[in-house]
């Protein structure tokens, strides 16, 4: 948690966000006791209780609704000033929160690892989950995600290749099935299904000469995790269908076969995004301008 003076009022916003007093010391960085002695002291010299607490939850009180309302404007306004001023620096510094997938992220690490190298007073806080969220209101100050789901209002910069997703399977597997000619034959296979985040089971998707089908695949076991998937399909349980570039250190390796290459063409790839109604720290800008300096297809 920055030591700026201002620590009280960014607990009280982080509390209000994640309605958590332990996923709020997480984002800020201290320990569960030091953030609550925090707002214990500022309800204390305002004398007025900020937030209601029991074992179970954390909600705001009617006061620290208001509260919290007024705040927000004005420390972002600092944080503003703040950032505006830090960026006559010669060197970034800083702390920059960036929300993003898991599969993303580790796409992403080549840029992260050679940003961090670049400027070595910069810190990242990569947070990854599944679902989408809204990076401001949850407080990141920018996402990665499949260009597709970028909000309209959001400005996004393209980061990594194309992607292209691939069906494979482990040799083993194909000892006892025979390989799939067209979508169609998978009706005869075992594929590990995909869950997505809102609970949803994912449609297999292919194109090929302008014909576009989607599979609601069978198999006997269903995952939410791209390794898990992985771990999967090594162990021969099934067909799986992931990117080419989570399973492409498989395919090389042997350890995994892929099929129906021409029916899954390029169709996506990663975008970096953020609020363009605001200033854009300079630890973003310079992380943008990394990208950019590597042809945003190159991650």
């Amino acid at each position: 948690m920055e030591t700026s003076g201002l620590t009280e009022l960014e607990a009280v916003l982080a509390v209000a966000r994640h309605r958590s007093f332990r996923a709020a010391a997480t984002e800020l960085g201290v320990s569960k006791s030091a953030l609550s002695h925090a707002i214990a002291a500022l309800e204390a010299r305002i004398g007025v209780r900020l937030f209601n607490r029991t074992t179970r939850s954390v909600s705001l009180t009617e006061a620290g609704a208001q509260f919290a309302d007024s705040v927000a404007p004005a420390l972002s306004a600092i944080r503003t000033a703040l950032e505006q001023a830090g960026s006559y620096r010669d060197t970034p510094s800083g702390n920059l929160r960036i929300n993003t997938s898991a599969g993303a992220a580790r796409q992403a690490m080549p840029i992260f690892i050679e940003f961090l190298r670049r400027y070595p007073e910069m810190k990242l806080d990569i947070v990854t989950e599944g679902r989408m969220i809204d990076i401001v209101v949850e407080g990141f100050d920018a996402g990665i995600r499949l260009a597709e789901a970028v909000p309209q209002d959001m400005i996004a910069v393209p980061l990594g290749p194309m992607l292209r997703f691939a069906v494979a399977g482990s040799p083993a597997y194909f000892v006892e099935h025979p390989q799939p000619r067209t979508p169609a034959d998978l009706a005869a296979h075992r594929c590990i299904r995909t869950r997505m985040p809102s609970g949803a089971i994912y449609h297999w998707e292919f194109e090929r000469h302008g014909e576009a089908l989607t599979i609601d695949v069978k198999g006997a076991i269903t995952l939410d995790d791209p390794e898990l998937m992985l771990s999967a399909a090594r162990a021969g349980l099934g067909l799986t269908y992931l990117t080419e570039w989570t399973v492409g250190a498989d395919l090389q390796a042997g350890t995994l076969r892929r099929v129906l290459a021409d029916w899954t063409p390029p169709f996506d790839r990663l975008s970096l995004y953020y609020p363009g109604r605001r200033h854009v720290p300079a630890g973003l800008r310079a992380l943008i301008d990394l990208i950019r300096e590597r042809g945003g297809a190159r991650a």
